[in-house]
């Protein structure tokens, strides 16, 4: 018995070829033919990037990871990697689809450094808009909640009046209640969170139980942070299911396509940034994408900092798409929402559970529009946790995932990152569910629905069924004026470090010694040494104006994230 070829060989470092080639083996058909698929370190960047912590710190990650503890720390998962290889995994099915529609694409490359950057957009947006933030979302700082049972929770609240409800009926005081829910409604975007000491205190007072009342009297929603770092065990990365009846035959005599979605349209209609970020891709790749958004626009679209009149975060996201504004809540909304269908390849959204069904807007009403119609839900949980999940974000699916305790140390306590972790890798996930659905109508004439989740994604992130151990040097260094990570040979071998430094090679003698000498002094003498070290960005700002970095950002309003993608 023959087993068919995959339709893409992949290259690269370990975990990004791995992540990419299980996407990409999703996809096997015997009659495709071979698409190259190469990812490196540093791709287009002018840095000396060699493995996984060298990109978190040259490109900004440790620096966003660390913001809430108030110094940078390394993610302890290959965070970058994985984000490398969805995105490979994306350029190569393009690549299929492009294929497929005429087009003779054969090669695609990306890499792990321009992987880091494009899962920063929103944070470069943001540190290089026109006007500051508020500054009371900036204040290092995070939840630290645990039970009075010492169980640690993640709470999640949608609205300010789940957020006040909750800790009313807490007895929490309310100047405190006051003043957190800007710095917590906005964490998504600033990766900080400081709240009143007095909150955490209203937690510790009270057990578990009493928290599931009082966020099931709110309409809130609180999950255990689990301890357990394994990933979820049998979660495909996305459903695909086929819709009856074959899709209508696209016009001919196009031209082929300059980019691999040229001439496909995409509507969609999604909030925050799993759902705004998969449409992003899917413009990058050269599909026209309708964002609707309700009267008067998305509210998130005046919250500072502000670039070229509009929220520097949001702009990030949703740059390049073009707008209409529609009530769903009447009949005419939904009528003009199943019109736009009508002529559209693809309609996605991150609704909640349920939503589309009560609107007359599931996949089975607009197929009736369209037969050929790909219908995508980025969902929260997908069918994880049942019809009636609770609230579907980043952190609550980092807390229930074991990717919170994946991504710390096992002398850290289990915490999420403030990093919107999944809600990166969720949004990427949507668009190459997106991407493998549009492949499988050109292969079938059908239609598809997709389901994809932030929970899938939690679960592509290679991770060890123990928590990770560091060492006293797994940590970046502190100098005079920033920070360094050390080459894996100083890490693991103090005495080529402390040689260097004229110390010994101890921790406290190693961060004492360093902590005296600059940045480009300290690498002076470690180069003398035999090894090296790489500089940890702590102003995602500076990244814009480093020539090194000029061949994947470029300037605009804010700095933006040039295409991950080379294709050829």
């Amino acid at each position: 018995m023959t087993t068919a070829a995959p339709p893409a060989s992949v290259t690269g470092p370990p975990v990004a070829a791995e992540v990419a080639a299980r996407l990409v083996g999703l996809l096997a058909d015997p009659g495709a033919g071979e698409v190259s698929c190469a990812v490196d370190w540093a791709g287009p960047l002018r840095l000396p990037l060699a493995e996984e912590r060298d990109v978190q710190a040259a490109c900004g990650l440790m620096h966003v990871h660390g913001l809430a503890a108030g110094r940078p720390a390394p993610l302890a998962v290959d965070f970058a990697s994985t984000t490398a290889g969805i995105l490979a995994a994306q350029g190569a099915t393009a690549a299929l689809v492009a294929r497929s529609r005429g087009g003779a694409t054969r090669a695609v490359r990306t890499s792990v450094g321009q992987a880091a950057l494009f899962a920063l957009g929103q944070y470069l947006a943001a540190a290089t808009a026109d006007t500051p933030a508020y500054e009371d979302q900036l204040i290092a700082g995070r939840p630290e909640f645990v039970s009075a049972d010492g169980v640690r929770i993640e709470i999640e609240a949608l609205y300010a009046e789940q957020w006040l409800r909750f800790w009313q009926y807490l007895n929490a005081p309310r100047a405190a209640v006051r003043h957190g829910w800007r710095p917590f409604q906005t964490r998504f975007g600033t990766a900080v969170c400081a709240l009143d000491p007095a909150l955490a205190a209203a937690v510790r007072a009270v057990p578990l139980s009493v928290l599931r009342e009082a966020a099931d009297h709110a309409g809130a929603a609180l999950l255990p942070v689990r301890e357990d770092p394994s990933a979820p065990e049998q979660v495909g990365p996305w459903t695909l299911t086929p819709l009856p009846g074959p899709a209508r035959t696209a016009p001919g005599g196009a031209p082929l396509p300059q980019l691999p979605l040229s001439g496909l349209r995409v509507v969609e209609s999604t909030r925050r940034v799993q759902g705004p970020l998969a449409g992003r891709v899917l413009q990058l790749l050269g599909a026209r994408v309708l964002r609707i958004e309700p009267p008067d626009g998305d509210p998130m679209r005046g919250i500072p900092p502000m670039a070229g009149g509009c929220s520097a975060r949001f702009s990030a996201l949703n740059a390049g798409k073009d707008v209409t504004e529609i009530d769903f809540t009447t009949a005419a909304g939904r009528d003009a929402v199943r019109e736009l269908a009508r002529d559209a390849d693809v309609f996605l959204h991150n609704w909640a559970p349920g939503k589309a069904a009560r609107l007359g807007l599931d996949a089975e009403d607009l197929h009736r529009v369209q037969p050929g119609l790909v219908y995508v839900w980025a969902s929260g949980w997908g069918d994880a946790l049942g019809p009636r999940p609770p609230l579907g974000t980043d952190y609550l699916v980092q807390a229930h995932s074991g990717l919170a305790a994946a991504l710390r140390p096992e002398d850290e306590p289990p915490r999420t990152s403030l990093l919107t972790v999944t809600d990166v890798l969720g949004g990427l996930l949507s668009a190459q569910a997106v991407l493998a659905a549009l492949l499988t109508r050109l292969r079938t004439g059908h239609g598809q629905r997709a389901v994809s989740s932030l929970h899938s994604a939690s679960a592509l992130v290679p991770r060890p069924s123990r928590r990770a151990r560091w060492g006293p040097l797994e940590r970046p260094l502190a100098t005079l004026d920033g920070y360094l990570w050390l080459a894996p040979e100083a890490r693991e071998r103090p005495e080529i470090a402390a040689r260097a430094l004229g110390t010994a090679a101890d921790p406290a003698a190693l961060a004492a010694a360093a902590a005296c000498r600059s940045s480009a002094e300290l690498q002076s003498l470690l180069a003398s040494a035999g090894t090296t070290a790489t500089p940890v960005c702590t102003d995602l700002a500076a990244l814009s104006r480093d020539p090194r970095f000029a061949p994947a950002l470029g300037p605009g309003a804010h700095t933006f994230v040039h295409p991950p993608w080379e294709f050829a």
